[in-house]
């Protein structure tokens, strides 16, 4: 156990932010996930609409740093692809 104030502190700041990008990482994967189903069960609409959802969601925990940048845009981009070739 810490025993400097600060230390202290940032203890009880990592258990709350631990927290918080365990909900964030999970919420991130669900949205992917959806995607996914949607693509496999073979339901155009339901992939796109889940795919708009997908996007922001993508970018926000990109930005927040729970992903890194690039690894953001190949998940876009390989959803992207494989929703776009439903269509075709």
């Amino acid at each position: 156990m810490a025993n400097i104030k600060s230390a202290i502190k940032r203890a009880r700041q990592n258990v709350k932010l631990r927290q918080h990008n365990a909900s964030a990482r999970s919420m991130f994967r669900t949205y992917i996930k959806n995607v996914l189903k949607a693509v496999e069960a073979g339901d155009v609409e339901v992939a796109r609409t889940a795919f708009a959802k997908a996007q922001p969601i993508i970018d926000k925990a990109a930005s927040k740093g729970l992903v890194h940048k690039n690894k953001a845009a190949r998940i876009k981009s390989r959803l992207a692809a494989r929703v776009k070739a439903m269509s075709a």
